[in-house]
């Protein structure tokens, strides 16, 4: 294999999870999952995972997406990192 020959991270499709925290807002989960739905249509909202902090100050939520390409998960992330509810996306 030369330098220019590299090997995908991900091969697609797959299941990948995407965790996203920010602030406990009665909004977030469902206006996050509106950006999510955008880049992943098909995702299952019944299969994201919530996590308050223990003051409930923070809220995590977890939302796994069948992804199709890294163009896809690239578009996602940006999409949630610009978000304004958003604090970090892992």
């Amino acid at each position: 294999m030369s330098e220019n020959d590299h090997k995908p991270l991900l091969e697609f499709p797959t299941d990948f999870p995407i965790k996203i925290m920010g602030h406990n807002h009665p909004d977030m989960l469902e206006t996050i999952t509106l950006v999510v739905q955008q880049h992943a249509p098909d995702h299952d909202p019944s299969t994201i995972e919530v996590r308050p902090s223990s003051k409930g100050t923070y809220v995590g939520l977890t939302y796994t997406i069948r992804a199709v390409s890294q163009e896809q998960l690239d578009d996602l992330y940006r999409a949630l990192t610009a978000h304004p509810m958003v604090k970090v996306v892992l």
